[in-house]
C-alpha cells in the first residue's frame, strides 16, 4: 500500500463547501430512493441501476425494510418533508409482514425464506430505535418485542454474543456463529441504548466487542475474523456465500468496526482506552492490506495469506472507510486520517457516484469484464447515506443521537 500524500490546508469537514457537498449528496440519495421504492404490497422495492423496481425480486427481505426505516427516521430528524410516509410504511410491514405472530420473531423474507436470522433481528432493533428517537408512536412496541426475542432466542450469555440462525419454528439450522450479524447487533444495541437509556443494551455491545475484536481480532494481528462454530472456534474453510458470508477476511468490516468501537468508547464515557486503541489498529490493518493502490477502493475479501481473494471494490467498504476516517480524524491530530478521508471520498466521487441516474453504483464498472459483479442494481441507501452524514456530526454517538443533540450545524 502507498500512503496517501499529506493533507494540506484545513480539514475538509471544517469547510462550508465540503459540508454543503455532503448534504447535497445525502439529499440526492434520498431523492433517488424516494421515487420508486414504496411497494404497495408492503415494504420496499429493490431498485435497478436507473432507480426503477426490480421486477424479478419477489421476496421482500427484512434488511431492505429495516434500513429504509432507519434512513427515513434520519430524514425526519433532518427536517425532510415526506419522511414520515416511509417510516409508517416500513414499520407497518415489519409488524404485520415480517413479524411471526405464531412463533415469535421476524422472518427474513416475505414471499419466501422464512428463516430467523440474527442479522435481520439486529436491523429490526436498529429500525425501532431510530424510529423511537424520531418520535414514531409504533416504535416502542417493536423495540420491546424484538428485544425480548433477542434476549430469549438469540443471546448466548456463556459466550457474550448472539447465535445466528433458526427455522421459523425456532429449531436450529446449524452451529454457525457469525461476526457480521454480531457487528450489526453492536450498532443496533448502541442505538437502543441511546434511545432508551437501558444499560443492558450497552452491556451487550461491550460484550460482543470484547469477544470479536479485543479477543479474536487482537490475537490475529487485528484482522476481523468472520466465521465460527458454536463454541466460537474459527472456521477458516467456511464459505457461505459471497454477499453475506464470504470466505476469508473482509477489510470493510474492520473499517466498520473502527467507527463502532470509537462510538462504544464514547458511550462508555471514554473509560475503556483499549477500544480506541483497537479501533486505530483495525483501521491501520484495513488500509494497509485492503486498499487497491492501482485502481483505488478497498478489495472485498482477502485470503489467509493476505492476498486478494475477491477483487471487487464495493461501495459499502468505501462508505465505512469514510465513517472510520471521519471518527479518527475528529479525535486524533494525525494528518494521516485526513489524508485517508480525502482519498476515499475521491474514489467514491470518481467511480461510484452515478451522476446520470442518481445513487451510488455498488462497484465501479470493470472495463475488462474480468471481475463478475456481486450485486445488481442499487439495493442500498444505508451505507452511502451514513457516509455523508457521519462527518457532519459529533463523535459522541450515532447519527440519530447527533441530530437530536446538535443538529446539522455550520452548513
Amino acid at each position: 500500500m502507498t500512503a496517501p500524500p499529506p493533507a494540506a490546508g484545513p480539514k475538509w469537514v471544517t469547510l462550508p463547501y465540503h459540508r454543503r457537498w455532503l448534504i447535497e449528496q445525502a439529499t440526492s440519495l434520498f431523492d433517488f430512493f424516494e421515487r420508486e421504492s414504496l411497494d404497495p404490497r408492503g415494504g420496499f422495492f429493490e431498485l435497478d441501476d436507473a432507480g426503477y423496481p426490480v421486477a424479478a425480486a419477489t421476496v421482500r427481505e427484512i434488511h431492505v425494510t429495516t434500513r429504509m426505516v432507519h434512513c427515513f427516521a434520519i430524514a425526519r430528524l433532518m427536517g425532510r418533508p415526506g419522511a414520515d410516509r416511509y417510516i409508517d410504511h416500513g414499520l407497518e410491514f415489519l409488524w404485520n409482514g415480517h413479524r411471526d405472530a405464531t412463533h415469535g420473531g421476524y422472518v427474513w423474507g416475505v414471499g419466501g425464506n422464512d428463516r430467523k436470522l440474527a442479522y435481520g433481528h439486529a436491523f429490526v432493533l436498529l429500525a425501532a430505535s431510530s424510529a423511537k428517537v424520531a418520535g414514531h408512536p409504533d416504535a416502542d412496541r417493536l423495540l420491546a418485542d424484538v428485544t425480548e426475542v433477542l434476549a430469549n432466542r438469540f443471546w448466548e450469555a456463556r459466550h457474550g454474543a448472539s447465535a445466528e440462525e433458526f427455522a421459523r419454528d425456532w429449531s436450529p439450522i446449524s452451529n454457525y456463529r457469525g461476526q457480521n450479524s454480531n457487528m450489526h447487533l453492536t450498532e443496533a444495541t448502541m442505538a437502543a441504548y441511546e434511545a432508551t437509556g437501558e444499560r443492558v443494551y450497552l452491556d451487550w455491545a461491550e460484550s460482543i466487542a470484547s469477544l470479536i475484536i479485543l479477543k479474536n481480532a487482537g490475537a490475529s494481528g487485528w484482522a476481523v475474523l468472520e466465521h465460527y462454530d458454536d463454541t466460537w472456534t474459527l472456521d477458516r474453510d467456511y464459505a457461505g456465500g459471497d454477499v453475506f458470508r464470504p470466505y476469508g477476511v473482509t477489510p470493510g468490516h474492520a473499517l466498520e468496526w473502527t467507527r463502532l468501537l470509537l462510538q462504544l468508547w464514547e458511550l462508555g464515557g471514554r473509560r475503556r482506552a483499549e477500544l480506541r486503541d483497537a479501533a486505530e489498529a483495525l483501521f491501520a490493518r484495513a488500509v494497509e492490506t485492503g486498499w487497491d493502490t492501482e485502481r483505488r477502493g478497498f478489495h472485498y475479501t482477502l485470503d489467509w495469506e493476505g492476498k486478494v481473494h475477491l477483487p471487487n471494490r464495493l461501495w459499502w467498504p468505501a462508505a465505512e472507510g469514510v465513517g472510520a476516517a471521519a471518527f479518527l480524524n475528529a479525535i486524533d491530530s494525525s494528518a494521516d486520517y485526513e489524508a485517508w478521508y480525502r482519498r476515499i471520498w475521491d474514489f467514491i466521487a470518481g467511480q461510484l457516484i452515478d451522476r446520470e441516474h442518481g445513487g451510488w453504483r455498488t462497484e465501479p464498472v470493470d472495463p475488462t469484464g474480468s471481475i463478475a459483479p456481486l450485486f445488481s442494481g442499487k439495493p442500498d441507501l444505508y451505507h452511502a447515506l451514513q457516509a455523508c452524514l457521519i462527518p457532519l456530526l459529533p463523535t459522541s454517538g450515532s447519527i440519530t443521537h447527533g441530530l437530536t443533540r446538535e443538529g446539522l450545524r455550520q452548513i
